[in-house]
Order: C-alpha cells, then structure tokens, then sequence
C-alpha cells in the first residue's frame, strides 16, 4: 500500500541515530497515515513520548529493529479507539512513573510480536479495553509486565514475560464482576517482589476481583510468591499449567472466591503446592483434579508463616485424582482449626511425604470424606491435626470419636 505523500515525507524526516526527540514527526506521520490503513516505520531508536493511536491503522516497524525508546514519561497511548494492529514495534527506556505504553476504553485493539523493554513501572497498562496481546516479549520492567484493569474482552496468549519487579500479568478489576479474560500459552519467570508485601506482589499470574477468566497452558518459573493467584474470583479455571519453582504457595485460591477449578496442573518445588483456603471470609466451592504436585519445600523464604503442603482446602471442595510426591508435612491437608466443611478427598496417590492426608480435629470442624486414596507416607498415612500439631496419628482406627470424618 502507497503511504499519502505526507506520511512518506514524515518517515523519511526521521533519524534513526539521533539522541533528539522526535515525537512531533512521528506523530505527524501517524496522523498522515490514519487514512490510508497501514504504516511502516523504518528500523532505529526514536526517541519519543505522547503518541496518539489513532482507529482503523496497522501499524508496523522491522522486527527487532524498530524502537520507541522513552523519555521520562509515557511513549504513547490509545485512548477511546477501535482497530488498531500494532506489530513488530519496540517499547523501551525511561518512562518515568507511567507504563510505556496505555490503551484506555478502546476495542479491536491488537498488539502482534512487539517487544517491552526496561521500564521503571507497568510495561502494558489496559484499562476497560477489548484487546489480544498475542507473541510478545517483556524483560526486565520494575512493576508488572502487562496490568489490565476492568478488561471487556481481554485475550493475553502466547508472550514471553521475564524479570518483572513485582508481577508477569495482572487480572484485576476495582469490584468484583465479570471479566472473562483469557491467559494461555504464556512464558513467565523470575518474578520478583521488588514493592514487598504479603503475597500483593511477586505473582506470575495475579486475578484479582475478576470472574469467569481463564489461565490455561501457561509455564511459569521462579516466582518469588506464586505462580498462579486467584483472590475474590468467581468460576475462574486454571488448567494445564505448568508451576515450578514458587517461593510460596504455587497455585492459590483465596479470599473471597468461588468456584475456582484447579485441575491438571503440574507443580514442582513451592512452599504449598496448592492451597484452597479463607472460609472465613467466604471462601469456598472449588475443584482440586488430576493435578501432579512434588518437591515442597520445608519453609518459604518470603513468608515465614506458609507450612509445607501438597495439596489444601476447607469449604465445599472434591480433591480427587492428584499425585503427591515429597512433601516435608501434610501432603493433601483438609481443614484448618474449625475451618472445614464438605472436603471430599478420593482416589489420589500420596508417595514420599510425612504424612498422607491431614484432616482438621478442632472444635467446630465440619464434614470431610475420605476414600480410595493410595498412600506411602513416612511417618502417618491418615493423620487428625490440631493446626500444626498431630492430634490422632491413626485417624483411620479412631473416627468413633470423630463424627465429622467418614471414611469409605
């Protein structure tokens, strides 16, 4: 497609070894462009901040090769637009406290194969956006690497995360409701928890308030938290993903959530492997299935209060069909004090741990049931445990005396 004269001469303008700042042409090629569909810019670092992007453009650069590089405030921004493809563009630099790149209130927006690149804050900040970010590359940005906010049709799949201060992608709304985004496919590590906390930080993966999303296929490494954390989210699946090396709990379902399914994970090294917890604030109604956790380690280096756990839950949740391997405790734990109700824990192998199953003695305990697992346990197959502590070390010779516990 033959660029409109005056979007030629604006690319042409442009030098790709100069130090100055070269919105204004860029800007004005932009808007040159916004009528004929498509424009190319040409390999370099352009130095940059406060684009427009307008609707119904594709806009392209020479892969690996075409950089907006920051200059102490965001590089650009689409705000209230529709249709817009960017592909093969570069995002770096300083961009001071604003991510490198927003997109506010817009739909059709696409991002294809761009790369983000050493920003102090968000690399990506969506706000009430329909968008597909799909093969892209973020390294080495102080906050998150995309942070979506009140998403309307959000697809994040198949992007290469790494080395992000405080999380890989954030899912979050202001109140709790429907969001309906999809993470698949992705690659994230080394997540740290530059801003500290309590588990706020340090997330591959964070859903927050958000319903009905879906976080399936993805491989996750070196978290300084947790690979995967749902908080207050309702019929959110996580499926088929890959968790290793989580310096807490791997995968969590917690707070306020609902209808959370977990099911054919795999988890290799973590703190906990997977903990389905907060009854207490309304926490419950999970699926725990077909998922492989091993190698928990015996204390987490960020947070001196998570307990070595294969698999845990308290409220109205079916842990059925799991292999556990080498947990330094409980390997499927159900209850924590008096906070247990309708835990079932069928069909599951345990092998290598201290104990095979775990299940809450304390006063005010509520239902579990308990059949066809197979356990090889180094110290007590089916144990009752007052918190920590183990209270009946053959709990299976024993449930007389303890009405909430059917075995089958």
């Amino acid at each position: 497609m033959i660029l409109p004269q005056s979007a030629q001469a604006q690319l042409a303008i442009l030098d790709p070894q100069s130090a100055a700042d070269q919105s204004i042409v860029l800007q004005d090629a932009i808007h040159a462009a916004s009528g004929s569909g498509r424009l190319s810019l040409p390999a370099g670092r352009f130095r940059a901040s406060g684009l427009r992007f307008p609707s119904n453009l594709l806009i392209e650069g020479v892969p690996g090769a075409t950089w907006l590089v920051g200059m102490g405030r965001s590089i650009g921004a689409i705000t209230a637009q529709s249709d817009l493809v960017l592909r093969d563009i570069g995002f770096a630099g300083d961009s001071g406290s604003e991510p490198l790149l927003s997109i506010e209130s817009s739909s059709g927006i696409t991002l294809e194969r761009c790369l983000f690149r050493d920003s102090p804050g968000i690399a990506l900040n969506l706000l009430a956006s329909a968008a597909t970010l799909r093969d892209c590359d973020f390294a080495g940005h102080g906050d998150a690497a995309i942070h979506a906010l009140d998403s309307v049709g959000l697809l994040v799949a198949s992007n290469r995360i790494a080395k992000c201060g405080n999380a890989g992608i954030r899912i979050w709304r202001q109140e709790s409701g429907l969001d309906g985004s999809i993470v698949v496919n992705n690659r994230i590590s080394a997540t740290d928890w530059r801003d500290g906390g309590n588990g706020q930080n340090g997330n591959g993966i964070n859903v927050y308030l958000a319903d009905e999303v879906i976080v399936a296929d993805n491989h996750i490494s070196d978290s300084a938290f947790t690979a995967i954390r749902l908080n207050t989210t309702r019929n959110t699946q996580v499926t088929g993903n890959q968790c290793r090396s989580s310096g807490e709990v791997a995968i969590f379902s917690e707070f306020g959530f609902s209808g959370s399914i977990i099911a054919q994970n795999v988890v290799d090294t973590a703190a906990t492997g997977i903990s389905i917890t907060n009854m207490d604030v309304g926490g419950a109604l999970a699926v725990c299935s077909g998922n492989i956790v091993r190698n928990i380690t015996p204390s987490s280096a960020v947070n001196p209060d998570t307990i070595p756990l294969g698999i845990f839950a308290e409220a109205d949740t079916a842990i059925t069909g799991n292999v556990v391997e080498n947990v330094p405790g409980v390997a499927i734990g159900a209850g924590w004090g008096p906070y247990l109700r309708n835990v079932v824990i069928a069909d599951n192998v345990v092998t290598a741990s201290d104990i095979g199953i775990g299940v809450s003695l304390a006063d005010g305990a509520g239902g579990v049931t308990i059949g066809g697992n197979r356990i090889d346990a180094r110290q007590h197959g089916l144990a009752g445990m007052l918190w920590t502590e183990v209270a009946e070390p053959d709990l299976a010779s024993a449930t007389e005396r303890y009405p909430h516990v059917t075995l089958l």
